[in-house]
């Protein structure tokens, strides 16, 4: 029994390595957008495609990931993900070679088509990794590693990508365009090698992952998510989440340096992007101990409902306070994602791994609220009235707490996949 005890604790914090690494290579999003407006002289809608590209792939890729890791199994679908977001690192140089930015988004796709295999194999091996009573308690734990990873990231990639080149004052010149490009070239090899290093490491150790992991479920159909009303909700508000996350996280550099809230340097603004996604992280650990003993329901309206608040303020107020608001909302954040996962995982009469792909899908809404964020912004003039946004999806995930907290989870015969 303790041999058993001590494999599930080896591949659970296996698993948060890797929450870790994609929140990190999530992250740098938020830097690229401001790099790559300056060196390709793009507008604000063409910059915002850097999300778009990265986050479409979980539209198209989820499902047939979820059919993936039925087939291969946890550990190999893990070690397949990895190379996959390797390739997509290597592309980026190609990019800035050619000087395309097109390319530029082909190469964000290719990463974020590993990194959503990667969220739909470990997502639910967190969450299963132990005793089923404490399923959101590990899965929020793992989170608050993956916020570890945002935390870090836009801090490095702001003094990787946002200094020297285009971002010294003068004329532009192909010198500094050829300084600017190579600043994206080191940033993305390094996560390559780093990302590298983990795979070699997982591979070594597939067979501990694989003997600790729940069974793969080869037969099942991933289209079945769809039948469960929960699974639906689920994916809508994960939808929901996910946009407003990224949306927030995607324009801060461009909201900070406006003169009406900070007035501050692209760098300076990039660097206070951590204290945004710092509030997530800090949220998931005091969350993570919170859900020990509150249940999960009550604690996602009330911190959505106070998210709805803050977006709400921010778009009727300017100034510093501002600024503090919006990056406050990070905090509330916190618990959002892995609160919905485990609520609706638990709620699904569809089998896990076809629910989690249905739901890792749904991170999709990061291509597109973004951008409907961009259309009022642009429509009004105002990157406070779009701040209206993101309010309106706060609401319906605080609808989608309480509702869940009046209904009870299915038991686990009727889940059709295995326990948690």
């Amino acid at each position: 029994m303790s041999e058993e005890r001590d494999g599930a604790g080896w591949t659970f914090a296996y698993v948060t390595m890797l929450f870790f690494i994609w929140g990190a290579v999530t992250a740098v999003n938020d830097i690229l957008i401001p790099a790559v407006k300056e060196i390709f002289a793009l507008s604000d809608t063409e910059s915002f495609l850097t999300q778009f590209a990265f986050f479409m792939a979980y539209g198209i890729v989820s499902l047939p990931a979820a059919a993936v890791l039925g087939r291969l199994g946890a550990a190999n679908a893990i070690v397949a993900a990895l190379a996959t977001m390797i390739l997509g690192c290597l592309v980026m140089p190609l990019a800035t070679f050619v000087q395309s930015y097109p390319v530029v988004l082909v190469g964000l796709f290719v990463i974020a088509s590993g990194i959503t295999l990667l969220q739909v194999a470990a997502n639910p091996l967190s969450a299963s990794l132990g005793r089923p009573e404490r399923s959101h308690f590990r899965l929020v734990l793992s989170q608050a590693f993956n916020s570890l990873g945002t935390v870090v990231a836009p801090y490095l990639a702001a003094r990787t990508l946002l200094q020297g080149g285009l971002f010294e004052p003068g004329p532009v010149t192909d010198a500094k365009i050829a300084y600017s490009l190579g600043r994206i070239d080191v940033a993305y090899v390094f996560i390559a090698v780093v990302i590298g290093v983990l795979a070699v490491f997982l591979f070594r150790v597939r067979k501990q992952i694989t003997a600790a992991a729940p069974p793969p479920e080869p037969e099942v159909r991933v289209a079945t998510a769809f039948g469960s009303p929960w699974a639906l909700a689920g994916a809508l508000a994960i939808f929901l989440y996910v946009g407003a996350e990224v949306t927030i996280g995607s324009t801060m550099v461009n909201f900070l340096e406006q003169p009406d809230v900070l007035a501050v340097t692209a760098v300076r603004a990039g660097s206070l992007v951590s204290l945004y996604w710092l509030g997530a992280m800090v949220g998931r650990f005091v969350g993570s101990g919170l859900l020990y003993n509150l249940p999960a329901g009550p604690l996602l309206t009330a911190a959505a409902s106070v998210a709805a608040l803050l977006c709400l303020t921010v778009s009727q107020i300017t100034g510093p306070f501002a600024g503090m608001l919006a990056i406050s909302v990070g905090l509330f954040n916190s618990i959002m994602f892995p609160v919905i996962f485990s609520l609706t995982i638990e709620r699904s009469s569809a089998p896990s791994s076809a629910t989690s792909g249905l739901l890792c899908m749904a991170i999709v809404g990061g291509a597109l609220v973004p951008l409907v964020f961009a259309q009022v912004a642009d429509a009004s003039g105002s990157r406070f009235t779009a701040f209206l946004v993101p309010v309106a999806c706060y609401l319906v995930i605080a609808l989608f707490g309480w509702r869940a907290s009046k209904t009870s989870p299915l038991p686990k015969a009727e889940l059709g996949a295995s326990p948690h």
